[in-house]
């Protein structure tokens, strides 16, 4: 089972962000939980809003389809910040002028998975395809004409 959530918009740059966010790609929920809640930086409290989230929606779904659930197998299999809407602000300058201010937002989501057993893939039949084949016509090869470079001319020198 696969559940996923999105927050648009949040007050921060996706730079500033990205560094949390590369803490827990790929990690348990429960090891990706701890790093958020103990990180000093700001943008770990809107990532770990994003993730609880993205575990509730993962439950909602679980109870949906009526099959057991448990938190502790979820893994974080995919987690990106994008770049959202820039806020354009100014501010006063010297001489009358105003200097531009950008005010960056930025997009953040998180899917969670169960650990599922990997599937493997089914053999294709070999054998008939190489009968099925038929072989090709050649084509002649086409001629290329050659470029006529001019020579240069030396200059005398006197």
């Amino acid at each position: 089972m696969e559940a996923r959530a999105i927050q648009r918009g949040v007050r921060q740059s996706a730079r500033k962000m990205r560094l949390v966010i590369d803490l827990i790609r790929g990690q348990a929920v429960p090891e990706a939980d701890a790093i958020l809640r103990f990180s000093k930086k700001r943008a770990a409290r809107q990532i770990h809003k994003v993730l609880k989230s993205a575990v509730a929606n993962a439950q909602q779904a679980a109870q949906r389809d009526n099959a057991p659930f448990d938190a502790d197998s979820l893994r974080v299999t995919y987690a990106v910040v994008n770049e959202g809407q820039t806020l354009k602000r100014f501010t006063a300058a010297a001489m009358g002028r105003g200097t531009p201010i950008l005010k960056r937002t930025s997009h953040v989501e998180i899917r969670v998975a169960g650990v599922a057993a990997p599937v493997a893939p089914a053999p294709a039949p070999k054998a008939e395809a190489k009968e099925e084949k038929k072989p090709r016509a050649k084509k002649a090869p086409a001629k290329k004409a050659k470029k006529k470079t001019p020579a240069k001319k030396k200059k005398a020198s006197r």
